[in-house]
């Protein structure tokens, strides 16, 4: 695929004019390649991102610079800036390191005493995405899945450290975001999370974290059906 995006094309972005303009430009664009809204392979013209943003073409380098640090776009100096493919062993080494970070934190729960809080902000992300998938809305049940392993992480104090794994994490999201669609699929998501939260309840850390492990595992799962589907959309 080699497609020049068209502002025209991307919803709008609403500016906040007391943010630096940069990290806004970034997380803008990182949430459309992650969500595939900008799909693998297409082309970023810095001039339309200018138009788009209604900024400089500081701040759009600066988030461009950003985005290739994730390995979410590829810079060809004097030529074109591309959304790149979806790296699977970067997929891979980014579910070992979740994997080991939210067994940790589902351990970390499992013990304590006062857990109900916790449980209930669970319990509160689980039912929005149940009522996102009655109303059919995948884009806002995909923030809410993502939501669900930040409040996981929040709940041990240990925001700081998904802060990091969201570096990280751009391509197996975009992963989940391609499976998401599949029959059944966001159904399983919710039965995952709620597996995951009735081991915290009953103060179960080898069911907590065997659910763990079988919910994270399904996001590679299916990554070789797919990219017989979309060659184009992966690497290695």
């Amino acid at each position: 695929m080699n497609e020049a995006i068209n502002p025209q094309l991307l919803p709008r972005p609403a500016r906040d004019r007391s943010r630096q303009a940069a990290p806004q430009v970034f997380d803008y664009l990182r949430e459309q390649i992650v969500t595939l809204v900008l799909p693998p392979g297409a082309t970023l013209p810095r001039a339309a991102l200018q138009d788009l943003f209604g900024v400089s073409s500081t701040p759009v380098r600066d988030a461009l610079m950003r985005l290739e640090e994730e390995g979410l776009v590829e810079v060809f100096p004097q030529h074109a800036t591309k959304v790149s493919p979806i790296d699977l062993s970067q997929a891979r080494r980014t579910q070992f390191l979740r994997r080991a970070i939210e067994q940790e934190a589902v351990r970390l729960l499992c013990a304590r005493p006062d857990r109900q809080t916790a449980l209930a902000a669970l319990e509160a992300v689980i039912a929005r995405q149940s009522a996102l998938l009655a109303a059919g809305d995948l884009e806002a049940f995909d923030v809410a899945d993502r939501d669900f392993h930040a409040t996981l992480c929040d709940q041990v104090e240990a925001g700081e450290v998904w802060a990091l794994v969201r570096r990280s994490s751009g391509h197996i999201d975009r992963l989940r975001r391609l499976n998401l669609p599949l029959a059944g699929k966001a159904p399983q998501i919710i039965r995952d999370h709620a597996a995951i939260v009735a081991g915290i309840a009953a103060g179960d850390p080898a069911a907590a974290q065997q659910a763990v492990r079988d919910h994270l595992f399904r996001s590679l799962a299916s990554a070789d059906g797919m990219r017989m589907d979309r060659p184009h959309y992966f690497r290695d």
